[in-house]
């Protein structure tokens, strides 16, 4: 099965991004049309719209102030502290003008790096788009992370400049981020030439400042009052920022992106995935210090012309219907979240969706993990009660924007009648024009349709990494040289396609269950407990077994006015037996209430296997609640006793 629009890639890749790029002229600018769409000699960084001269701060800011000057570009809320600002357009290009200009006062120059730690805000946004202007590189570290996780991140970037706030206000609890800045650079060997520090809590003392080092964010912001407001253009494949992976077992990647090919990209998967137009409001529950957060809230919606809700804080917390309150208040028309908030939102009951109109809403898509078919069902069903279209789909840090996914531009039905593509729940749909993909063996073979693997993309598209900051070789040996004699991209994700050319996912690929020969994804095995009427939320993992050579353990947080016991246990066992058969040998299954999860909302798998063999639990910096380790050990103990007396 192949899209009339994916046929016509096919048949002439240059000619269709060539035509692309003249067809979204109104929304990204080009101050020089590229000269060649694209071009490699391996080992080499390859090149997307090579000679062309572009800047994405300019498409998103100058380039719209024109035509959208009094519409809303943001409405930031903060529901913990009770804010909600609105910025337009206008306000949004003198800010940004401002702290360009701030930027160069204080000695930023094209092609040096900023460093932000900070929430959401309008400030950071305009910021992160300041440095574009200027042909600056930015690199934004998620606001929950450790001093040690941003110590990492500024060796790795090395900032002339750091930008932080004092304080962010998470379930009532203060996080100060300016105290874990100080640690960070207390502990690193970089040493940044100013740190600029944002005030949130007005009515908190002004947190530690180093005489000579730190300025207030007003400070840095008087530096740019009579200063230089132009932008730069820069050659298509200069870098626009730098976004370090969540390292786990090694340090992090530096992942880079570029102003031409990111910006295609992103706006690429924007019309077609997403099917977004200038009269969107986006509700995206994400942090501009996670890739989706940089594509689309910061970027792809500001150079659409959009309008996005800019969202501070957790979607259950001051009220269980924050989430929902919110999409009636604010009307949006999109509403992006990941698997991981649907499934939370999902165990606090569909009630607390239905008492508000939630009639604005146009589709929602979801990112992040694999969105399980019972989730789809409870959003589908039970929340939008079959009249909005809910889309999986896949992409990566690495990847920029949707690689995988269904074509809403094609929508004719919805949500079935997505014209020569219906939705099946459980797969993130097709790869989209510019994406080919393979599912392989461990030696690189491919496999057929049905068999698993892991999946490989045959070659560049726009909006991939060509490189890793400062470490090619690198780049080169973890993405493109897995498999000796082959040039294809590793994912590390598990797949398989099926007959049609659907994508299904599995988990990562070294997260795979093996059990005497047999292959099970651990989505798969969380994905069959969800269909238990008992089951909130579900981690999986595969342990070692002397005799299978792994076996499944199972943590289950369970629905409200379910309690657990040994029958509930063995059913739930039962039930997923029904799914895989015999093949499906636990090695326990214990009830949590909570599972060990990043800020970002991804379950730590890694944690939970490491409790498990007793190995130390590494890197946890990005966790969300560390008390979840401590039920996480308990359940594994207890799982071990069983398995003992058993």
């Amino acid at each position: 099965m192949e899209v009339a629009v994916y046929k016509r890639w096919v048949s002439d890749p240059e000619g269709y991004w060539r035509e692309f790029v003249e067809k979204t002229r109104s929304l990204i600018y080009w101050a020089k049309m590229p000269e060649k769409i694209f071009e490699w000699n391996p080992p080499e960084p390859f090149k997307w719209f090579v000679g062309g001269y572009t800047n994405a701060g300019y498409s998103a800011v100058d380039y719209k102030v024109g035509r959208f000057g009094d519409k809303p570009a943001y409405i930031y809320l903060n529901p913990e502290l009770g804010v909600e600002r609105k910025i337009t357009y206008r306000e949004l290009y003198e800010l940004t003008c401002r702290i360009s200009a701030a930027l160069r006062a204080i000695g930023v120059k094209r092609g040096d790096t900023v460093l932000l730690y900070m929430p959401n805000s309008v400030e950071a946004v305009a910021t992160i788009l300041a440095a574009a202007r200027i042909g600056a590189v930015s690199t934004t570290v998620f606001a929950g992370f450790s001093p040690k996780a941003v110590a990492d991140r500024i060796e790795l970037v090395e900032p002339k400049i750091v930008f932080t706030q004092d304080y962010s206000v998470r379930r009532g609890r203060k996080i100060p981020l300016k105290e874990n800045m100080d640690e960070a650079l207390r502990i690193s060997q970089w040493r940044p030439q100013a740190v600029v520090v944002r005030r949130s809590l007005a009515e908190e003392k002004e947190p530690p400042m180093e005489r000579g080092r730190d300025m207030s964010f007003e400070e840095f912001m008087e530096l740019g009052k009579h200063g230089e407001c132009t932008a730069e253009f820069v050659e298509s494949n200069e870098p626009l920022f730098v976004l370090p992976t969540s390292g786990t077992t090694a340090k992090p990647k530096p992942v880079v992106h570029t102003h031409g090919g990111y910006q295609v990209w992103i706006i690429h998967g924007a019309l077609l995935v997403y099917g977004l137009s200038t009269d969107d409001v986006i509700f995206n529950t994400s942090d501009i210090g996670w890739i989706v957060g940089q594509s689309y809230i910061v970027f792809s919606p500001t150079i659409m012309g959009t309008t996005s809700i800019l969202f501070d804080g957790v979607i259950d917390y001051p009220k269980p219907d924050i989430f929902w309150e919110i999409v009636e208040r604010h009307r949006p028309t999109l509403i992006w979240t990941s698997p991981t908030a649907a499934r939370m939102l999902m165990r606090l009951g569909v009630n607390q969706a239905r008492r508000h109109d939630l009639s604005s809403v146009k589709r929602v898509v979801a990112a992040g993990e694999v969105l399980n078919p019972e989730v789809w069902r409870w959003l589908y069903e039970d929340v939008f009660q079959r009249k909005v279209p809910v889309i999986d789909h896949w992409w990566q840090t690495e990847l920029s924007g949707p690689a995988v996914g269904y074509y809403y531009a094609l929508v004719k039905d919805m949500p079935y009648g997505l014209e020569f593509m219906p939705i099946k729940p459980g797969s993130a749909g097709m790869p989209i024009p510019g994406v080919e993909v393979e599912v392989v063996d461990e030696k690189g073979n491919p496999l057929p349709p049905g068999q698993k693997g892991t999946l490989v993309i045959k070659r560049p598209f726009p909006g991939m990494t060509p490189t890793l900051w400062k470490d090619h070789q690198r780049y080169m040996a973890d993405y493109w040289g897995r498999y000796e004699g082959k040039l294809v991209y590793y994912t590390g994700d598990a797949a398989h396609v099926d007959d049609d050319g659907y994508v299904w996912f599995g988990g990562r690929a070294d997260e795979v269950i093996k059990i005497a020969g047999h292959r099970i994804g651990t989505i798969e095995v969380e994905s069959a407990l969800l269909t238990h009427p008992a089951v909130a939320e579900a981690a999986v993992v595969g342990v070692p077994d002397p005799l299978r050579g792994e076996a499944i353990a199972a943590f289950v947080v369970l629905r409200a006015g379910w309690t657990p016991s040994e029958k509930l246990r063995r059913e739930l066992v039962e039930h997923v037996r029904k799914t895989f058969g015999p093949i499906a040998v636990f090695a326990g299954l214990e009830f949590v209430n909570m599972l060990p999860r990043t800020r970002s909302g991804k379950i730590m798998r890694r944690v939970l296997k490491r409790v498990w063999t007793g190995e130390a639990v590494g890197d946890i910096s990005t966790i969300e609640d560390e008390a979840s380790i401590e039920e996480v050990k308990e359940a594994v103990s207890k799982m071990k006793t069983l398995r003992e007396e058993g």
